[in-house]
Formats: structure tokens, C-alpha cells, sequence
């Protein structure tokens, strides 16, 4: 018996040969006898999707099946709501670093997945919420990160951080990145940030550009209060520009005296998983981790 009867499909919505991608996933579904239903935004331009049934809500699925890169996998991930349902994700984009399945190993893979062969892999979220004042300008959840950055203008910032209601210092960089372990290997990988195992609980903050060299990223404890107050500088120009993002999906402009407040979400996201851990694989493979150049 398969366990996932109700299989949900989202798909990247510039994806070049969507119609071939999603028809292909549909065979096989077809071919177990599950019943399939479509995200209407993205999937109502596909021929082989007319007058097929849409869902809603996560209630109406037992999976959702994601079909592109990373950036489709986050945008479905904060679409969802009680995150109850796993996700497994088909790469369709180029690096693909979350993604559990390339398009080509779909016909033996997807399979063994659906009849129960695979495994939940749990991943924590950060809650978000950015106020002006008494004002909410945002609350959301992230899987990678949350970003306090300087906008168009290329000008340091002071972020003044406090965990726990203990003050750690103000960051003078060009912003600052609060990332879960799953986040560890996207932006704050590359502004320097250490590689955490996603199974840890964990926040890691890291400055990008900071302007002092003791101003290093720092890894703590996943159940830790952080709250990051955008100081206001002198300017003889103009005021800077700072934005919050959240997964590079939400933008949201910061003022100063703006205050960030960052803690760890009581959900996880579920993901449907060949193996338990292949987090060192994916290292490997993806980001050519431990590779020599050649010379």
C-alpha cells in the first residue's frame, strides 16, 4: 500500500520545459495510482494539467512534490502553514543543494519514495518579526536565513545584538546573517560562516564585511532570544539603506532604531529523504567540497 495517496505538485514557474517535467512526474504518479493535485498558480498554463483537481491546503494532501531549484523549494516552504505535510524535492534548477532527487534518477527513485522506503528529514525554521516602534513590519519564518543588510549604497552598518537580553556587541559590517544549520552552506557560507550539520540545534550568526577582525561568526544555541536594533550613523550624504530579508524571498525596509527579533520556530519542515544523512554527500557532489583545484 502506498502511503502517500493524495500527492500535491508545485512547480518552478519559468521553468523552460515545465510541461515535459510535470507530465514525466505524472507517469509515474499514474502508474502507482495516486491521486494527483495541482498548485493552481503555476500549474493552470500546463495542457496536461486541464480539469485536473487543485489543492487548496495542506489538509488536502499527504505530500507535496516540488519541482525546480532551491529558490522554489523556499518559496514552497513558506507557503505552507502547518508544515505537517514532507516535501520532496526534484532539481530543476542548478545547484540544487536542498533538492533530494535529479530529474534523472526519478523513474527508480520516486518510486522506492512513495511506497514508504524513504525517511523524514526534520529541519528547524526561524521565526521572524521586524517592528518600527510599536508597529509590525513583518513576521515570517525562514529555512536558510534572515538577512540585516545596507541596500543600493555600499556603506557599513551598526547592528546592535543582544541574546538573551545580554548584549554581544554591535556588528559594524555590511550586514548581518542569522541562519538555521540548513542555511549554513547558502549566503552565510559565502560571507565566511561556518558549515553546521542540519541535524544540530543551532543559530549561527555571521557579519559580512565586518569591519573589525574579532567580529567573527558565532554559532549558538537554537533556543536563544536574539534581538538586532539598526543604530542610526552620522551621514554627511544620506541616510542608509537597510533591508531585511528572509530566504532572499521577503524585502522589507529597515529604518534606524528598527528593531529585528529572531528566535527559533516551534515547526519543523518535513522532507521525504532517500537515506538518513546525506548531508557529507551532498557536500561533496554539490559544492565540490574538499576537491583540489587542478592546476
Amino acid at each position: 500500500m502506498v502511503p502517500y495517496k493524495r500527492i500535491g505538485i508545485t512547480v518552478k514557474s519559468g521553468l523552460l520545459d515545465k510541461e515535459e517535467t510535470v507530465r514525466a512526474v505524472m507517469t509515474i504518479l499514474e502508474s502507482l495510482g495516486a491521486e494527483m493535485l495541482f498548485d493552481a498558480e503555476r500549474c493552470d498554463d500546463l495542457s496536461c494539467a486541464q480539469g485536473a483537481t487543485y489543492y487548496h491546503s495542506e489538509e488536502d494532501i499527504d505530500l507535496l512534490i516540488v519541482l525546480g531549484g532551491d529558490g522554489t523549494i523556499l518559496r514552497s516552504v513558506r507557503q505552507l502553514e502547518t508544515y505537517t505535510v514532507p516535501l520532496v524535492s526534484i532539481n530543476r534548477g542548478t545547484v540544487g543543494f536542498l533538492a533530494e532527487l535529479e530529474f534523472g534518477e526519478i523513474d527508480e527513485q520516486l518510486p522506492k519514495l512513495l511506497r514508504g522506503e524513504g525517511v523524514i528529514d526534520e529541519r528547524k525554521l526561524l521565526r521572524v518579526a521586524a517592528y518600527h516602534g510599536d508597529q509590525l513590519l513583518v513576521e515570517g519564518v525562514a529555512l536558510n536565513e534572515a538577512v540585516i543588510a545596507q541596500g543600493t549604497i555600499a556603506r557599513l552598518v551598526d547592528l546592535r545584538t543582544t541574546v538573551n537580553g545580554e548584549p554581544l556587541t554591535t556588528f559594524h559590517s555590511d550586514g548581518l546573517i542569522i541562519s538555521t544549520p540548513t542555511g549554513s552552506t547558502a549566503y552565510s557560507l559565502s560571507a565566511g560562516g561556518p558549515i553546521v550539520h542540519p541535524s544540530l540545534d543551532a543559530m549561527i550568526l555571521t557579519p559580512i564585511n565586518p569591519h573589525s577582525f574579532s567580529q567573527k561568526p558565532v554559532v549558538m544555541r537554537a533556543d536563544a532570544h536574539m534581538v538586532i536594533e539598526v543604530m542610526k550613523r552620522k551621514r554627511t550624504y544620506k541616510d542608509m539603506e537597510v533591508v531585511l530579508t528572509l530566504d532572499g524571498q521577503i524585502y522589507v525596509p529597515m529604518q534606524p532604531g528598527d528593531i529585528v527579533e529572531v528566535t527559533q520556530d516551534e515547526r519543523c519542515v518535513k522532507f521525504l529523504r532517500k537515506k538518513k544523512d546525506m548531508f557529507f554527500g551532498t557536500l561533496r557532489e554539490k559544492l565540490k567540497w574538499g576537491e583540489r583545484l587542478e592546476s
